[in-house]
């Protein structure tokens, strides 16, 4: 009896003992297949933290190649932006400098006409600036066919004011020598005495004085008669002009003088009629300020001798 409690205790014994085998199995079994199944998700969690270690890194190599990238074209681009600044500001300062040097070149467009004015007359009138002027002593113009051109007051007295002459290339291939305006002043004249000229009429066998043709040049009526004159080889032709204001007479004087038609080759006469135009456009211009002379004043200059005028 005591073996058959023994042989079932072994029994017993053994079968606990495979018991615990198999639960020792399974539980190696479990724990392997745990240990497999953790190893794998650790591997997959470890693969993916590297995977966006990796994706970092990537992402930080990436962001520091760009600003790296900027950081160059900064540096490129400022250095260029620095080196035009001063190749745009000396292209820009010789412009300036060229554009103010020019403007200083250029010179101020002066007025065609200049005005000449007396005080001791009042006499003012204006002529081309490219005429020569001359006043006072200076004012004596001469004609080639009878050197210096006497006044025509009928009464002594006259003073020389002002004279202006053309150039005397102004009409090239002709005959011209030279043409003047002048003005002469006389306060010894009446106002009857005005109207009259002194040269008498060549042609009238009585030596009547000329007679004088009334006329309106510009604003102002005048008396006005013309002197013709020629040498052998010279002409002369001088209008004069009378007008009475400010208790004077006031004489102005257009002449014309010639050489040389008919003598030399490739002469052609001037045309007068468009020189004496050129003067009567200066002679339109005259203005006389009222009472702008002091009488006592020009008397001094006619007793001191300035000028006088030609009986």
């Amino acid at each position: 009896m005591s073996t058959i409690w023994k042989s079932d205790r072994d029994t017993s014994d053994r079968n606990t003992n495979d018991k615990k085998s198999a639960n020792q199995a399974t539980s190696n079994t479990f724990s392997g297949t745990a240990l497999s199944s953790w190893s794998r998700q650790q591997r997959f969690a470890m693969a993916t933290i590297a995977g966006y270690a990796i994706l970092g890194l990537l992402l930080v190599v990436s962001a520091c190649s760009k600003q790296a990238s900027k950081s160059e074209m900064v540096g490129a681009s400022s250095p260029a932006a620095t080196s035009a600044t001063p190749t745009t500001a000396p292209t820009a300062a010789p412009a300036t400098t060229m554009a103010s040097a020019s403007a200083k070149k250029t010179p101020r467009k002066r007025p065609a006409n200049v005005t000449y004015t007396d005080a001791d007359s009042g006499v003012s009138f204006r002529y081309p600036r490219k005429f020569a002027l001359a006043s006072g002593d200076k004012a004596q113009p001469q004609l080639a066919a009878q050197g210096d051109l006497p006044m025509n007051f009928v009464q002594p007295g006259g003073i020389a004011v002002a004279t202006v002459a053309l150039p005397a290339d102004s009409y090239p291939g002709t005959d011209f020598t030279s043409a003047f305006f002048k003005v002469n002043v006389n306060r010894s004249v009446s106002e009857q005495e005005c109207t009259h000229f002194a040269f008498v009429d060549t042609r009238n066998p009585d030596g009547e004085p000329v007679d004088a043709e009334k006329v309106k040049i510009g604003a102002s009526d005048m008396e006005m008669t013309s002197d013709f004159s020629a040498g052998a080889t010279t002409q002369a032709e001088a209008q004069y002009y009378h007008s009475y204001e400010n208790g004077a007479c006031y004489e102005y004087v257009l002449g014309l003088g010639t050489a040389g038609y008919g003598i030399k080759d490739g002469i052609e006469p001037v045309n007068r009629d468009e020189v004496f135009a050129k003067l009567e456009k200066i002679l339109a211009t005259v203005t006389i300020k009222t009472n702008a002379a002091d009488p006592e004043h020009v008397a001094e200059q006619v007793g001191t001798g300035v000028a006088g005028g030609k009986e």
